[in-house]
């Protein structure tokens, strides 16, 4: 009993310490809001108010028909010009796309023959590049399709592909980014909480009026790990509900209980790992080197930006023996495909396994420090 009511105590004194750090709440409350915000709507779904400049030297009905379809707000009114005006609007950056409609082209379209239309894009304006050059490629072929149904309208390609999305139906960014930024900022922030905290202690020269008080290390550490993991899975719950629900408007489908769930364990693991590094470190900016030098892979090859069965297979297995692997396959298969209890258990014992040797390995460092 006694060893519980320290932990609970040392815990509150770890939290009292935190709340009164203006530096940590700030890059608390910018981790969980505008942070998340800014991931999931960085990278643009669709050209906005983009510049196009329009060379047709067809001047018929199908060329202005692809002309007519720039519409805001994703382009500005389509500017009409010559080569030579193309290529210095291109040059001076007033257009970030310029489309040439070569002669005749209504008529080879009407002959069978298959015309090509050149598309120059700016790729200094990667945002606008990055989303514009498919969002013009698919205005050019649907207006085609339509203009040749007039003409044949029994005329139907010989296979159709019918594709029907499943989980995020519009394709929306914004939908993968939050949930994957919420995960990312749970990782990287009860790292650095539990990291500063061992360092904030030596620094401060409360590590020494610790030592000589009737606690363990194995309490010590277990105060840290509660009391920082509780504020990261308690700003994670609220990021979830505000930010990614109420402000993106992003739908969740699974059970938020459950991932809190397993952000619970994922915690276990990750804040022992930040009191290793605070172990290893002498200082915070030699925290801040390890934690980047370690969270970078952890994210990279976590399969949170990118599948894990394109990485290489052995990359593939030294990597489950990291938390965010399981963590990131839980999320994704909880937040975007609702699943249960019977289908992520397996990604919970791991991290359950995990989080023990974590443990146990910072907690000898730990003792060994101290001593």
């Amino acid at each position: 009993m006694n060893a519980i009511a320290n932990i609970l105590h040392l815990g509150f004194k770890e939290l009292r310490t935190l709340f009164r750090d203006p530096a940590m709440m700030v890059l608390i409350v910018y981790s969980f809001t505008l942070s998340i915000h800014s991931s999931a709507t960085g990278i643009p779904e669709s050209p906005y108010r983009a510049t196009i400049a329009v060379v047709d030297e067809d001047r018929s009905p199908a060329s202005q028909r692809i002309i007519d379809a720039f519409q805001a707000p994703y382009f500005l009114e389509p500017v009409l010009t010559n080569h030579a005006e193309m290529d210095a609007g291109m040059d001076k950056g007033r257009y970030t796309f310029t489309l040439n409609i070569p002669p005749d082209f209504q008529r080879d379209l009407l002959a069978g023959r298959s015309p090509a239309i050149q598309l120059n894009v700016d790729a200094t304006q990667v945002s606008q590049a990055f989303s514009g050059a498919g969002h013009i490629q698919q205005i050019v072929s649907s207006e085609v399709a339509t203009f040749l149904s007039g003409y044949a309208p029994d005329a139907s390609p010989p296979v159709q592909a019918v594709v029907r999305t499943v989980y995020n139906p519009n394709l929306y960014q914004s939908w993968f980014g939050a949930i994957n930024a919420v995960i990312n900022q749970i990782t990287m922030l009860s790292i650095i909480l539990t990291g500063a905290a061992l360092i904030r202690e030596r620094e401060h020269g409360t590590i020494e009026h610790l030592l000589v008080m009737p606690v363990t290390p194995f309490e010590i550490m277990s105060a840290k790990v509660w009391s920082m993991g509780l504020v990261v899975l308690v700003a994670a719950a609220l990021a979830l509900h505000f930010i990614v629900e109420e402000w993106l408007d992003v739908p969740i489908t699974g059970s938020v209980a459950l991932f809190l769930l397993g952000t619970t364990l994922h915690l276990f693991a990750t804040t022992s790992l930040g009191i290793f590094f605070g172990t290893v470190a002498r200082s915070m900016p030699q925290l801040g080197l390890l934690i980047i030098l370690t969270l970078m892979p952890l994210q990279v090859l976590s399969g949170g930006m990118t599948p894990r069965e394109s990485m290489p297979e052995l990359i593939q297995n030294i990597m489950l023996a990291a938390p965010t692997t399981h963590f990131v396959m839980l999320g994704q298969s909880i937040l975007f495909r609702g699943a249960g209890l019977a289908i992520v258990w397996p990604q919970l014992l791991a991290l359950v396994v995990i989080g023990a040797v974590f443990f146990a390995v910072a907690l000898s460092r730990l003792r060994k420090s101290l001593g």
